[in-house]
C-alpha cells in the first residue's frame, strides 16, 4: 500500500492498473469493480481524486503485459476458443447484423471472459424469435448503450459444446440506425467493434492486433 504522504499520481495509477489487471485477469472482475478494488488495496481508505485513477486503456495494457508473463501458455487457446464460439454465433445470426465487442476482440480475454455482441436490425425482437426457435434459453436483461442513450435489451445464454467449458455469450439489441458511426476505429485506429468478416479474419491470422483489422 502506498503511504498517503508519498502519494504520487502517476506512481498510484500505475499500481492500480496492475493490481486491477490481475484481478481481471485471475477472478474476471469487470473493469469498474477491479478498478475499485485495487484503488482500496493501493490506497486504503484515503480519498483520492481522479487524477490517481488509471482508465481503462492503461489497465488493458497491464492486463496483456500480465497475461503474457503469467498465462502465455494458455491465454492464446482460450481467446482462440472464444473468438471461435463468437463468429459460429455471428454466422448464425448474419440476417441481424452481428459485431463482436468487448475482451474477446481486443485479444485480453481469459478464461472468466464472456462473448459479447450487439446486433444491429430494423426489428431486434426477431433476434429473441430466433433464439426461442432454435432452443435457446436466455435470460433478458439491460446493457447500457455504447453511446451512452439509455439502456438496450440484452439476451444471455451458455453456449455449450460436448466436452468444453460452456461459454457465456451475450447478445445486445440495437436498432439499425445505431450502427452509424458505430465502426468507425478511433484516435488511434482502434475498433470498439469488428463483424464476422474481420473476426474471420482474427482467426486466420492470430498475430494481427485486433483493433487494427477494419470491418
Amino acid at each position: 500500500m502506498v503511504r498517503k504522504t508519498h502519494f504520487d499520481p502517476q506512481r498510484v495509477r500505475e499500481e492500480i492498473a496492475i493490481a486491477a489487471a490481475r484481478m481481471i485477469a485471475e477472478d474476471g472482475l469487470d473493469y469498474a469493480t477491479a478498478k475499485r478494488k485495487a484503488a482500496r488495496q493501493v490506497v486504503g481508505e484515503a480519498k483520492i481524486g481522479g487524477e490517481f485513477l488509471p482508465d481503462n486503456d492503461q489497465i488493458e495494457e497491464e492486463i496483456r503485459t500480465y497475461q503474457a508473463i503469467f498465462q502465455g501458455d494458455t491465454q492464446p487457446a482460450v481467446l482462440r476458443h472464444m473468438r471461435e464460439v463468437a463468429l459460429d454465433w455471428m454466422e448464425r445470426l448474419k440476417p441481424f447484423d452481428p459485431y463482436l465487442t468487448g475482451a474477446v476482440l481486443n485479444g485480453t480475454a481469459g478464461e472468466h471472459s464472456d462473448v459479447h455482441l450487439q446486433c444491429f436490425c430494423d426489428n431486434p425482437k426477431e433476434v429473441s424469435i430466433y433464439l426461442l426457435n432454435a432452443n435457446v434459453q436466455y435470460d433478458v436483461s439491460e446493457t447500457r448503450h455504447f453511446a451512452g442513450r439509455g439502456y438496450v435489451e440484452t439476451l444471455s445464454f451458455l453456449h455449450r459444446v460436448r466436452g468444453d467449458e460452456p461459454v457465456g455469450v451475450h447478445i445486445a439489441l440495437y436498432g439499425a440506425d445505431d450502427l452509424r458511426g458505430a465502426v468507425r476505429a478511433d484516435g488511434r485506429g482502434r475498433l470498439a467493434r469488428a463483424n464476422a468478416a474481420a473476426v474471420r479474419a482474427l482467426l486466420d491470422q492470430p498475430d494481427v492486433p485486433p483493433l487494427e483489422i477494419g470491418g
